[in-house]
């Protein structure tokens, strides 16, 4: 499939459909503290609660399903932290086909333990991407399964659109904020902002502690995400072949966050809005927070990309 074909608003009119099944329609909530606090008003798009406690769970649907449409019978496989393998996992049980996952060795207990749970087969590597691709291609050739990669492919990208197709079709917002690691959930946001919007104004959210995606898309050319450090362990990825071309051409901006001022919001939102949002789904509203000259008395929406922290080991206990 082209870039113009999957990014054709009839796709991501049929992966809407495709998935309704799947998934749950999450939530809009807002949290008049914060609205206060921030100086706007802000909806959260709650993926927190989605099946798999992450949008992941979308793109994953689309893409296993649009596979077996096609007459696939075989397994799938991917590398991943912990939310994609956790809703590939998920959706090979529900298709009846199995799932092998390579997670690296440094991932969160918990998002091991969840994706067990849903009877992936796992082989852990080193915490590198070079380690992560050449293990998965050793188990591809040993057991012939089919990759489904965690942002750069068609199909992951158009599920992940629907949830801004979602947000548009409930609230009008001046702003969409979103996460950026490997650049799905961003690239079909701004699709689905492109096709459904309404002059609506689509926004990055980085680390500071991995801004390759930032150095991207301010120069214009990939630069790779290198030796990234950061609380946020869901974007530690490097941009992909397909969603860095979407994101230059349809995102406004990509925005930092430092470290203290993403575990000040993810604080914030359990706090106040009680909303158990994980470090790289806390990025957002770290940026609103610390830009009230942009987003001063618009309307906002930030996508709470997933709920999966570790609760161990929360920030503000050590």
């Amino acid at each position: 499939m082209t870039n113009a074909a999957f990014a054709d608003k009839a796709v991501l009119t049929a992966a809407a459909a495709r998935i309704s099944n799947y998934i749950h329609h999450t939530p809009l909530m807002s949290c008049a503290t914060i609205d206060r606090i921030c100086g706007c008003e802000i909806v959260f798009k709650c993926e927190n609660f989605q099946k798999a406690g992450a949008f992941k769970s979308r793109g994953a649907a689309n893409a296993v399903f649009s596979l077996l449409e096609s007459g696939f019978n075989g397994s799938v496989a991917t590398h991943s932290s912990g939310n994609h393998a956790q809703a590939l996992s998920r959706v090979a049980l529900h298709a009846g086909i199995n799932a092998h996952v390579v997670m690296p060795e440094n991932s969160l207990i918990s998002k091991i333990n969840a994706t067990k749970e849903y009877k992936a087969q796992i082989t852990f590597c080193k915490p590198t991407l070079d380690a992560r691709e050449s293990t998965l291609h050793e188990v591809m050739a040993a057991t012939g399964a089919v990759e489904i990669h965690p942002y750069d492919n068609p199909g992951i990208i158009a599920g992940q659109a629907t949830c801004a197709m979602e947000i548009l079709d409930e609230y009008n917002p001046d702003f969409i904020l979103a996460p950026v690691g490997g650049g799905g959930l961003l690239s079909g946001t701004a699709l689905a902002a492109a096709h459904f919007g309404h002059q609506v104004k689509v926004i990055g959210a980085e680390p500071s502690g991995a801004a390759d995606a930032f150095e991207s898309f301010t120069t214009r050319t990939f630069v790779p995400s290198v030796n990234p450090k950061t609380i946020a362990d869901g974007l530690l990825t490097s941009l992909g072949k397909l969603t860095f071309p979407l994101i230059l051409q349809h995102v406004r901006d990509i925005m930092l966050a430092e470290e203290n001022q993403i575990v000040e919001a993810m604080r914030l939102l359990w706090e106040r809005a009680k909303i158990m949002a994980e470090p790289s789904s806390s990025v957002p509203l770290a940026v609103v927070k610390a830009n009230p000259g942009i987003f001063k008395n618009k309307k906002v929406c930030i996508i709470i990309s997933g709920g999966n922290a570790d609760l161990d080991h929360l920030p503000w206990t050590h």
